[in-house]
């Protein structure tokens, strides 16, 4: 089994009291797979509805961010792979 993959970064080397900062985590497991599914619906008399597919990710990645200066982070976007985070210094 691979471990998770996480990077990290921030829009600024430096902030001053009050600067927004956006923090950008790329993250990933290689042993996270989509499972597909399919199901069809038949009644009694044999009359089947068309396939429906959905997809699901089994055992998903939660990140969470915090820091030692006891900011809050708020979570901007998350599409599963790339999370935005923003806090005021």
């Amino acid at each position: 089994m691979a471990a998770p993959t996480a990077t990290a970064s921030l829009n600024a080397t430096t902030y001053s009291p009050g600067d927004q900062m956006v923090l950008t985590v790329t993250y990933g497991d290689a042993d996270t797979k989509p499972v597909t599914v399919t199901i069809v619906v038949t009644d009694a008399q044999g009359n089947s509805s068309a396939p429906v597919k959905v997809t699901a990710v089994i055992d998903p990645l939660t990140l969470a961010v915090t820091d030692d200066s006891g900011r809050t982070w708020t979570r901007a976007s998350d599409n599963g792979s790339v999370a935005v985070y923003r806090a005021v210094a």
